[in-house]
């Protein structure tokens, strides 16, 4: 599980395709410090798992195993070298909950509709799957390649967020432009509620 605040910007330098997996190779510095093999990390809001590590301090590159589901639900088949991506490592059980729960399974990807640039924040647009729309609400929860955000509104089509100067400048989302694909994950309540709604009417 991981809270969607992100703990550093890596760097992705290599994507091993193999068949219908590929092997995701990131730079990272901090989230480095304590890596175990097996162990859970968020790239772009995609839980993960290390299965190896090489370099010196300051200059680890990670290796994880990237299944053809997660390549084709989600934008991580599409990175190239020298892409930047969002990392964070599974949340600990005595650490605080400072974002919302995210669990790091990705329900489906959307693109970057506008940038509202504000005084001291940005407003930005998303394009929403119809597939998801029900799941989004104003003033909840959802994850955008791993960063939680709350939802400032909502269409048929699209939601809209309020980046601060320390998201712009800490995560990926300060560098995306219109048209840039990301990864969404809706808020896990939301889908619960819907699934026992779903059961109950039936």
């Amino acid at each position: 599980m991981f809270t969607g605040i992100i703990e550093e910007v890596g760097e992705v330098v290599g994507l091993e395709r193999r068949g219908d997996s590929a092997v995701l190779t990131v730079h990272a510095d901090t989230i480095s410090s304590d890596l175990v093999h097996g162990a859970s990390i968020a790239v772009n809001g995609v839980c993960l798992t290390v299965v190896g590590w090489d370099g010196p301090a300051g200059e680890v590159r990670i290796d994880f195993d990237v299944m053809g589901e997660t390549l084709a639900r989600s934008v991580i088949g599409s990175l190239d070298v020298g892409d930047r991506v969002n990392l964070e490592r599974a949340v600990r059980a005595d650490a605080r909950l400072d974002g919302h729960v995210v669990q790091g399974h990705v329900d489906g990807t959307g693109v970057v509709l506008s940038r509202t640039p504000g005084d001291a924040w940005e407003a930005v647009r998303f394009g929403l799957p119809a597939e998801l729309a029900r799941f989004v609400a104003e003033k909840g929860s959802i994850a955008v390649d791993g960063v939680s955000l709350t939802v400032s509104e909502v269409g048929p089509d699209f939601f809209g967020v309020g980046l601060i100067p320390e998201t712009l400048r800490a995560t990926t989302l300060g560098g995306r432009l219109p048209g840039d694909p990301v990864n969404l994950e809706v808020d896990v309540l939301a889908k619960y509620v819907a699934r026992l709604m779903e059961t109950v009417q039936s």
